[in-house]
């Protein structure tokens, strides 16, 4: 039996992006924004999604359906258990809004860190 895991990507697994190989097999669902309240810091070759709360924009990114093998790839890709991420459920705004989905919250400082917004271009 498997079980669908909604992922919101907002970063270097996009599509046509560097680490998108890892959705390999998986299924896209379509484009989708966060509500207000999250905010894109670059960290080098890659983004961090952070909550901050004074955000009126939200974060643009996909949503993709995600088999239990997947998970546990984007888990050790992001960092899960060094700390650097951490994957938590948020809300979306439509199509999504009635789905659960959980994305990737960096974990660290940002201090420092150029404010990219509310969009990652790789």
């Amino acid at each position: 039996m498997s079980t669908e895991n909604l992922v919101f990507v907002y970063g270097t697994l996009k599509r046509g992006c560097s680490n998108h190989h890892f959705l390999t097999g998986q299924k896209f669902l379509g484009e989708a924004r966060t509500r207000p309240g999250f905010r894109l810091y670059a960290l080098g070759g890659f983004p961090g999604m952070i909550p901050l709360s004074i955000d009126r924009d939200g974060v643009k990114g996909e949503v993709w359906s995600v088999d239990a093998a997947a998970l546990v790839r984007l888990d050790g890709l992001e960092g899960l258990n060094e700390g650097m991420y951490r994957r938590e459920r948020i809300v979306l705004l439509a199509p999504f809004a009635d789905r659960e989905v959980e994305t990737y919250i960096y974990a660290r400082s940002v201090a420092g860190r150029r404010d990219l917004g509310s969009e990652w271009i790789e």
